[in-house]
């Protein structure tokens, strides 16, 4: 999942018009809710409910475990997610339970103290294994649990790989120069009947949190010149043919995955979020793609897989009318307990472990091939975005910059030069 750039905050008045009819809908501010039986009702804020399968898994599985919670899920579109989020909490909505869609977000609600404390529930879970829990760290206090931790892998089709003659082994220790090269070779076609050798989604991370990650650049430090490869590599690629452009997919508001389950495009570098999506369009008939997974690419072959990922958690809201019972889903849902039922259901839990992973690697149309099998053991997960006060600031400007640049509107020098002046003179 992904998951994916923060929105910026609701700033007029027909927007916020339209987040509070959204609460009104939700009943967003209701108290002492009593299901059927006497069971206490907590309501989750969500995404897309109908098709993100994680969560009703997770309040299946809750329910089961715990008969006197009822969890009633708040569904918001997921586009709109974040700012309706923030929308409600800034009108003093007492949803129980809030999904942090990504780490932005989090750290914004929870340095305005919008978000109950988990320090408690944090310490009984392991750092070794509970991948992602760090980010939630802020001066020495948790005021939310992972429950899910993706990261960036490279997605192909397999029948598009072998119509080329191109073996799967080779994307086992891909450079972004043979992915490159890799992309432009599978292009074919033109017009609607065009198959593109790869498509990137729009978001910045694609380009700005591959680079930091396997450059060790900062992303908040405001010097952005290790972005400079990645983007001439994307740019190029565009420019060939191989890419679809970014104007266009940014203005057809394209779907990564009406891209890819289509046979639209041979590679995609994505989160491992979208195997699930994947698997139950499988199952359910909605896609007849063979697809593969391979390790993202990487500046040099050595071996090692270095890329980014961001965990997905589960805060309580400070105006919570039942914060025990909503304490106690966060909990369940960070365990192992919780972490089995999504790997189940085809999401790559937090907590980490070789059962956990057996438990994935098990399921029906899941790639069994060691290349998938390195993919999902990569050596580094670099967070994709830092978590302080101004993390916030700083992706705003780094994704209004990003989009000059894939649009043409600023050359990358321009691009990135401005970048770095705005981010020290604005965010300093």
């Amino acid at each position: 999942m992904k998951r994916r750039p923060l929105s910026t905050v609701v700033s007029t008045l027909a927007a916020t018009a339209a987040a509070l009819a959204l609460l009104t809908a939700c009943g967003g501010g209701s108290s002492d809710s009593q299901a059927a039986g006497g069971k206490t009702t907590v309501k989750l804020a969500l995404w897309n409910y109908a098709t993100t399968p994680e969560f009703k898994a997770l309040i299946d599985g809750f329910e089961k475990a715990n008969p006197d919670i009822h969890v009633e899920p708040v569904d918001i579109l997921s586009d709109d997610y974040n700012e309706k989020l923030t929308t409600m909490l800034a009108g003093g909505d007492s949803t129980d339970i809030l999904t942090m869609k990504n780490v932005i977000g989090y750290a914004q609600y929870a340095n305005r103290g919008q978000l109950l404390p988990l320090t408690d529930e944090a310490s009984k879970l392991d750092p070794a294994k509970q991948s992602g829990l760090d980010a939630y760290k802020i001066e020495d206090k948790y005021f939310a649990l992972p429950y899910r931790q993706d990261f960036w892998v490279l997605y192909y089709n397999k029948t598009l790989l072998k119509q080329a003659g191109v073996p799967e082994s080779k994307l086992e220790n891909l450079t972004w120069s043979d992915y490159a090269a890799l992309a432009k070779s599978l292009t074919k076609g033109d017009g609607g009947s065009k198959v593109y050798g790869a498509y990137q989604h729009t978001w910045r991370s694609v380009v700005q949190a591959t680079a930091a990650a396997q450059s060790g650049g900062d992303l908040l430090g405001g010097d952005y010149g290790f972005f400079k490869d990645q983007y001439q590599m994307t740019l190029d690629l565009q420019k060939a043919g191989a890419l679809l452009p970014w104007a266009t997919a940014s203005t057809q508001k394209v779907t990564y995955n009406s891209m890819f389950s289509t046979g639209k495009a041979a590679l995609m570098p994505m989160g491992t979020w979208y195997a699930a999506t994947l698997l139950a369009d499988t199952k359910s008939g909605k896609t007849k793609v063979d697809w593969g997974v391979a390790p993202l690419p990487q500046r040099q072959a050595d071996g090692k897989v270095t890329t980014f990922g961001s965990p997905t958690a589960f805060a309580v809201n400070k105006n919570s009318k039942h914060a025990d019972a909503a304490k106690k889903f966060v909990a369940w849902a960070a365990s192992e307990e919780g972490a089995t039922t999504i790997a189940k259901a085809g999401v790559t839990p937090s907590l980490q472990s070789q059962t956990i992973l057996d438990t994935y690697f098990a399921l029906p149309g899941v790639p069994q091939d060691a290349v998938a099998k390195k993919a999902f053991k990569p050596d580094q997960v670099v967070l994709e975005m830092p978590v302080t006060d101004k993390t916030a600031d700083v992706d705003t400007i780094l994704t209004e910059e990003h989009e000059l640049i894939m649009t043409g509107e600023k050359s990358l020098d321009a691009g990135l030069a401005e970048m770095s002046k705005r981010v020290k003179n604005e965010v300093g």
